[in-house]
């Protein structure tokens, strides 16, 4: 590849949008465009520099620190690669959407590689006083099947237990869709009866039943443009389900009381807490509805599968909840939340914060107003308090994994934190937990 081939590269994404860079194979960085400059650089210049120094203050590749890396895997494919990352930026780390794409010289080899970055706007790594929050691996692995699915039109369905933010998700797919200057529509399918469910998702004429004294607009013209969420839709009546199925496969409706099928134009998302496969195995589900709506299915993680974003979360709902702004949690009431499990997931955990928030009166909240209402903790005297303790003589290998896991929810899930507080390296670290993953 010519220089002067390269200096028209450069030239070109230089004149674009969105933040990119130029690298050859070996991670070094040959140039950066003025959007990545102004966006992603600490101030200093990043040409020669290794990418994964100035994305993640790492000392090694990516991949070599427990990371994906899609520079490896567009090598090794020779084909671009798109990856989620947590990046550093000047405003904080933040979960920034990357691919890499080969960049063939005149003989067909690849000699370059353009990485774009994009930011993702509806999901922060820090507390944040609105939308998604969380940062451990079982939070990103969801958050980057959204970014995926976003752009497109295809139906998804979001699987989790109750309480583990299914709306939250579902509005991020929507905002970060062609769709995001249309409206969002929420529909709760539970205890829908056969006319509320047409007369509120189809409308009515005016005269189409008693009390009907005008036309009335259904929710799925409402959605016109944008995004219909049916939330709780394991719990839709069969009846109803023909209904709503009809409506998937026709693209058309019709108003309660109407004569003429009116064209709709809404992206679908549905959410539920039940099995869907086993509820079509008994014949409680349509099996050509379940079909239509799991084009793409999305796992929202239960708060114990991604319980080193408790301490995150918890800053973060009591900014939503606390009408005393600026208060904080002290250590003993983050250490005593991350070791409990929430068996209504976020939504207990909000309701925990909320009422603590309540009970307590100076500029820190405490263990003590998180135990104070609460139906099922410790007798007096034996609350953690926020330490690490054990109840049995264990093996040395079993009580490095379960140090590590009390350490790993104090630092926030911060691994460069964690490795600093331990005294090793990030490398030794990843190795650790991989290992206390893998057990």
């Amino acid at each position: 590849m010519t220089a002067h081939f390269l200096s028209e590269l450069l030239s070109f994404l230089d004149g674009l949008p969105e933040p990119r860079i130029v690298m050859n194979a070996d991670y070094r960085i040959i140039a950066a465009n003025a959007a990545y400059l102004r966006d992603f650089s600490d101030g200093r210049p990043v040409a020669g520099r290794f990418c994964y120094e100035v994305s993640h203050h790492f000392e090694m590749p990516c991949d070599q620190a427990g990371e994906s890396c899609p520079l490896k895997q567009s090598m090794a494919a020779a084909a671009p690669q798109r990856v989620l990352h947590l990046h550093h930026t000047p405003r904080g780390e933040e979960h920034v959407a990357v691919e890499t794409t080969p960049i063939r010289d005149d003989q067909g080899k690849v000699a370059y590689f353009v990485e774009t970055m994009r930011v993702v706007r509806q999901a922060s790594s820090r507390p944040a006083a609105q939308g998604l929050v969380g940062r451990s691996p079982a939070f990103v692995g969801m958050l980057e099947k959204v970014m995926r699915v976003a752009d497109s039109n295809a139906a998804v369905l979001l699987l989790g237990e109750t309480g583990t933010g299914k709306e939250l998700v579902a509005h991020a797919i929507h905002e970060a869709s062609a769709r995001d200057d249309g409206p969002f529509v929420a529909v709760d399918c539970a205890g829908m009866t056969e006319t509320l469910f047409e007369s509120e998702l189809f409308g009515y004429e005016k005269g189409a039943f008693t009390g009907a004294t005008h036309r009335k607009q259904g929710l799925v013209e409402a959605a016109e443009g944008g995004t219909l969420f049916l939330d709780e839709i394991g719990d839709l009546p069969l009846a109803l389900q023909v209904k709503l199925l009809r409506l998937l496969e026709t693209g058309t409706y019709r108003r309660v009381g109407g004569l003429d099928w009116l064209p709709a134009n809404f992206r679908l998302v549905c959410a539920t807490h039940r099995d869907l496969r086993a509820m079509v195995q008994a014949e409680t589900f349509r099996r050509d509805l379940y079909f239509r709506i799991n084009t793409f299915p999305i796992h929202t993680p239960a708060l114990h599968e991604r319980a080193d974003d408790i301490p995150l979360l918890a800053a973060s709902l009591l900014e939503r909840v606390d009408r005393k702004p600026g208060r904080r949690l002290s250590a003993a009431a983050l250490g005593w939340l991350a070791g409990r499990r929430f068996s209504g997931n976020i939504r207990e955990l909000r309701n925990l914060i909320e009422r603590a928030s309540l009970l307590a009166d100076g500029e820190t909240i405490d263990l003590v107003h998180l135990t104070e209402m609460a139906d099922d903790v410790l007798p007096a005297g034996r609350e953690l308090r926020g330490g690490f303790q054990v109840s049995e003589v264990v093996d040395l290998a079993g009580l490095e994994r379960r140090y590590l896991e009390w350490a790993r929810m104090r630092a926030g899930g911060d691994s460069a934190v964690l490795a600093n507080q331990l005294g090793v390296s990030q490398r030794t670290l990843y190795r650790k937990l991989q290992a206390l993953r893998d057990g």
